[in-house]
């Protein structure tokens, strides 16, 4: 299937490594260009020499900060004079139990976890016509609490709440925007949160599929959302987790 992404421009934040970088991925094998970042240089570098200089671009930025959402369209723009939508992902606050994080952890995860998606859409929807799309890398912890993860568990929640409202307010101009709930999938960030193999093997069993996910099969998920041929889903959360969600 066609999915009418060629020439299509994606920023994807949090693209250098993992379910971003897997989102990239597919976007550009299906002729989607991309702009990466990450707070990395060499990490973004790197990314954009596996997806090839004539497909991405990319920029070491931090999305706890307030320019970043602009350096993005503004490259965007200047390379490819287009906006087409974003994947909008960040790296998870630490592990801690529910009153084991510091104030200032708080404070570091909402900047850069809450207010950088928010930041980063205010900064795209003044660019986009009809048929873009808006895509926010969440957590099944949105529907049900992860151990370990409490700063996630309080965030994210609320960012799906708010995408929701986001896609009733530019629905009418043809702009879609969707969660993504990504499960156990096997990032260097959810294994460093599991480091003992024989607790990942406990954990897949309770999965329905027994076994973890891989970064690619969240990419084609994201990239077909991200996609035309997805032009009539918006205001959806959905779960990339095997079955794991005991929620409907």
């Amino acid at each position: 299937m066609d999915l009418g992404l060629a020439d299509r421009v994606y920023v994807v934040t949090g693209g250098s490594k993992g379910l971003g970088f897997a989102t990239a991925r597919c976007l550009v094998d299906d002729g989607a260009r991309v702009v990466v970042s990450s707070r990395s240089a060499s990490s973004v570098e790197a990314a954009v020499a596996a997806l090839g200089a004539s497909a991405a671009v990319g920029v070491a930025a931090d999305n706890a900060d307030p320019a970043t959402p602009q350096r993005l369209v503004d490259l965007a723009l200047a390379t490819w004079g287009r906006l087409d939508g974003a994947l909008i992902s960040v790296g998870g606050p630490p592990g801690t139990d529910a009153l084991g994080a510091s104030d200032e952890q708080w404070r570091a995860a909402f900047e850069s976890v809450f207010l950088g998606a928010v930041r980063t859409a205010r900064a795209l929807v003044p660019h986009l016509e009809s048929g873009a799309a808006i895509g926010l890398v969440l957590s099944s912890s949105v529907k049900s609490p992860l151990a370990g993860i409490e700063i996630s568990n309080g965030l994210r929640p609320g960012l799906a709440m708010w995408a929701k409202h986001l896609a009733d307010d530019f629905g009418p101009r043809g702009v879609r925007v969707f969660s993504l709930l990504p499960g156990r999938v096997r990032t260097d960030r959810t294994l460093s949160l599991t480091p003992d193999p024989a607790d990942r093997e406990r954990i897949a069993q309770g999965i329905p599929l027994r076994r973890y996910g891989e970064p690619e099969e969240f990419g084609r998920v994201a990239a077909f959302l991200l996609s035309p041929a997805a032009s009539y889903l918006s205001g959806l959360v959905v779960p990339v987790d095997g079955g794991a969600l005991r929620t409907l």
